[in-house]
């Protein structure tokens, strides 16, 4: 009779195995690529996926600065924020963001609504690194490209 059963395996933190991807963030819409890298992040994309174990692979993200949004985002999307105090609730939007300090929170905000909160979404935060411009310190891993734009044309309805 146990031949017959199926059982599903459960990873253990120690078991896993954690790679590096590079994304070039270049003209990808913000949704589509946050998806993917969410996804990434998670280990969602691996046969060995354990929701309560941090099984993602690390992601490092170029040129977030060159993200693009589509139809009138750019000028209509609002961030909010509140400062804490009463009728501190401060708003932004999303193509000023991108042309302020820190163009890169565009894109981290967007993958972090993604991950799930608690401890182990953090810990799978802590896995993204996101750059405004081309150059990042993480050569010395050897990231291999992550082509998100093939995929969100592989994965579109008559494409």
């Amino acid at each position: 009779m146990k031949a017959l059963m199926k059982t599903t395996k459960s990873v253990k933190p120690a078991e896993v195995e954690k790679k590096w991807h590079l994304v070039d963030a270049e003209g990808l819409v913000v949704g589509r690529a946050a998806t993917i890298i969410a996804n990434v992040l998670r280990g969602k994309h691996k046969t060995s996926f354990t929701p309560h174990v941090d099984c993602g692979d690390n992601v490092v993200v170029i040129n977030a600065d060159k993200i693009r949004f589509t139809g009138k985002k750019l000028g209509q999307k609002v961030y909010y924020k509140h400062t804490g105090y009463a009728g501190g609730i401060k708003e932004i939007t999303a193509g000023k963001v991108l042309e302020g300090r820190f163009p890169e929170r565009v894109l981290e905000k967007a993958v972090e609504r993604m991950i799930p909160r608690g401890p182990l979404g953090r810990q799978q935060m802590r896995n993204l690194r996101i750059f405004a411009g081309s150059e990042h310190p993480h050569a010395a891993q050897n990231p291999e490209v992550l082509d998100i734009a093939s995929m969100n044309r592989k994965n579109k309805v008559g494409a």
